[in-house]
């Protein structure tokens, strides 16, 4: 699901074995990373700026850190806040240095007095349902400029865009693709997310609260509002 390493992710010695995978859980159990929330491709936290001023003050201070521990995450810097995901490998799964990295981000932040915003934090992707047999994979990397991800998967190589998730229609209709769109949302903001929707004319077709919700829009598109990446314990490795 997205990009990983013990420095940067992109400039991984390919020679060198992935670090072992931190779960969701054993990331939130790490100290001072409160203000972080695990959704798809890696941990992320939002802290509201005031000015453009600000925020670029706040990113120079995480360049000290990124420099102290060796790991560098994405940044997204508006006048009004800034976005920082960080993870360890190309499925965007995290390891011990992700939590080091949000420590210490999170102690910057404190000292410049600068509070997070997990209400603004998620992840879009577009789910591609194909038929048995079918791949069209290759279609969509080559139409989006996306690299492929692992078996299931396709990205922007700069991470802006929404990921792809191809998967097998059940039941199998021959000839009729469908897509429909994934939210990964911070668990605690997830049922006021699916709230919204249903007062908006949406209703709920299907879930596995507090983990997920299908919800259909009033002229039956489908959205997935997923929590799950922030509770997810399983085996790590």
């Amino acid at each position: 699901m997205s990009d990983e390493s013990g420095t940067a992710p992109d400039e991984a010695d390919a020679a060198s074995p992935p670090p072992g995978r931190m779960t969701a859980k054993a990331f939130h159990d790490s100290p001072g990373v409160e203000d972080w929330r695990v959704l798809f491709w890696g941990a992320h936290v939002c802290y509201r700026t005031a000015s453009f001023a600000e925020a670029a003050a706040f990113v120079a201070a995480i360049a000290e850190v990124v420099a102290a521990v060796g790991h560098e995450p994405d940044l997204d810097v508006r006048p009004h806040g800034v976005t920082v995901r960080t993870f360890s490998r190309a499925d965007g799964a995290l390891a011990s240095i992700d939590a080091e990295l949000a420590a210490g981000i999170q102690r910057a932040a404190r000292v410049l007095g600068l509070e997070p915003d997990p209400t603004h934090l998620q992840t879009v992707g577009i789910a591609v349902a194909q038929d048995e047999g079918v791949d069209t994979r290759p279609f969509w990397a080559a139409a989006l400029g996306y690299d492929d991800i692992g078996e299931e998967d396709a990205m922007d190589p700069f991470r802006r865009g929404p990921h792809l998730w191809f998967h097998e229609l059940s039941p199998a209709k021959p000839g009729r693709g469908r897509t429909h769109i994934d939210v990964s949302v911070p668990r605690d903001i997830a049922e006021q997310r699916v709230a919204a929707a249903v007062a908006a004319g949406g209703r709920i077709a299907g879930s596995n609260a507090p983990h997920w919700w299908t919800i259909a829009s009033p002229d039956n598109h489908g959205v997935d509002i997923a929590a799950w990446a922030d509770f997810e314990d399983g085996d790590e490795g």
